[in-house]
């Protein structure tokens, strides 16, 4: 499969403040690429060395084949990026600020970004400045798909959106991954990477800490243990031979036992857990 995604040893340091540390991963074509990792992981600085807005010390990364140092205002052009929170000017209506973005580009977006407004019932005729923030979202959303690039790189592009929304989101990501677009999805809800994603890569302090598919985590041996003994009902993550699970109550007054498989919120917080050190 083509690679549309490869960072290869990513190095960016900030002084005191964390960056990130030989960062590698690849993402291909048609993949929809979860990015997990708490605030201060490293996701944001990682995203903005892919697009070229900062320099780093170590590593290459290729985006779309192209040099992210050196071709990074071609890469602009084939790739839809959605940063956590968008700006807009507060005067300027919504319809003025979609086709302002599409001017930038240099194309004629109008058909597309009437389909996706209407996708994502947005009113075009207000100004910005009246808008909440799952509004605001809606317009930064369109904003990166009108052109339909070869690439999506959204920055928690849910958060402020109703679940009816984050639906209709989602419906048009897999529309234009079907029509060869690839997407790179910086989240915390942990529950659309389980949906949507097919692999996954968790960064923590700066440093990538696993990278695999969605399937493959989710086929573990592991297992969620919710016990009740000795008066008190615990939980735990399971991850060695099943054969000693019975050697994990030994000692113990067992009243109640579920085993279950693991969520993904559960082999999250394992590998981010084990990790530490």
């Amino acid at each position: 499969m083509k690679e549309v995604i490869r960072i290869d040893g990513l190095t960016k340091n900030y002084g005191k403040h964390r960056g990130v540390s030989d960062v590698s991963l690849s993402v291909s074509e048609g993949d929809i690429f979860g990015f997990l990792g708490p605030n201060g992981a490293g996701k944001s600085t990682t995203i903005r060395a892919m697009l070229g807005f900062i320099h780093y010390e170590k590593g290459k990364i290729e985006i779309l084949g192209m040099d992210a140092q050196k071709q990074h205002e071609k890469i602009l052009q084939e790739v839809g990026y959605m940063p956590s929170e968008a700006w807009f000017y507060p005067d300027m209506t919504v319809k003025e600020t979609i086709k302002f973005a599409a001017k930038v580009r240099g194309v004629n977006c109008d058909e597309e970004a009437q389909k996706l407004c209407d996708s994502l019932q947005v009113d075009m005729n207000k100004k910005i400045g009246e808008l909440s923030l799952g509004n605001r979202k809606k317009v930064s959303i369109v904003c990166a798909m009108q052109h339909k690039p070869n690439l999506f790189i959204f920055d928690e592009p849910t958060s402020g959106l109703d679940p009816l929304m984050q639906s209709v989101f989602f419906e048009l990501i897999e529309e234009y991954v079907k029509e060869g677009a690839t997407c790179m999805l910086s989240t915390h809800v942990l529950s659309e990477v389980r949906k949507y994603c097919n692999k996954v890569a968790i960064m923590k302090e700066g440093k990538m800490i696993l990278t695999d598919s969605v399937s493959h985590l989710l086929k573990s041996s592991a297992k969620h243990i919710t016990i009740v003994r000795d008066g008190e009902e615990k939980e735990y993550y399971f991850d060695g031979d099943l054969n000693d699970i019975p050697k994990e109550f030994e000692g113990h007054n067992v009243t109640d036992i579920l085993i279950e498989e693991p969520s993904i919120e559960d082999i999250f917080m394992h590998y981010y857990e084990k990790k530490e050190d």
